[in-house]
């Protein structure tokens, strides 16, 4: 089963994405902010991470540098705000797998996850 870490600053944000998630078969693990998401990242060593970009302390780009010093290969998906259009082209060219703007449409979160899923299988020895 693979593993999603959300993390995001808004509970509400989180609660939705986590059920969403749960929900199609994903183990789901949230976090709060990007301290908690690196501490949990280390720990359970998720498949594909859903980021936040705005988030108060350690931001999402931050966090995003840190794992891909980690991990190249973990999914990464940043979520950001429609203003801040520019903050997710920049991540896209740290490494992020794709990059959704809010409010998440999540046909289009399911699709990201399920490629970035496939990508990972065609690599990854069975």
């Amino acid at each position: 089963m693979a593993r999603i870490l959300v993390v995001d600053d808004e509970q509400e944000t989180r609660e939705l994405l986590s059920e969403f998630l749960n929900l199609r078969g994903y183990e789901v693990l949230t976090a709060s902010d990007g301290f908690e998401a690196l501490t949990t990242f280390k720990s359970e060593r998720p498949h594909i991470v859903l980021l936040d970009t705005k988030m108060p302390g350690l931001d999402g780009v931050e966090v995003l540098r840190r794992i891909r010093a980690l991990d190249k290969e973990v999914g990464v998906i940043m979520v950001t705000g429609v203003k801040d259009e520019k903050v997710g082209e920049y991540a896209l060219k740290l490494g992020a797998n794709d990059c959704l703007t809010k409010p998440i449409d999540l046909d289009d979160l399911e699709k990201s996850v399920y490629a970035k899923l496939l990508m990972m299988a065609a690599v990854t020895p069975e």
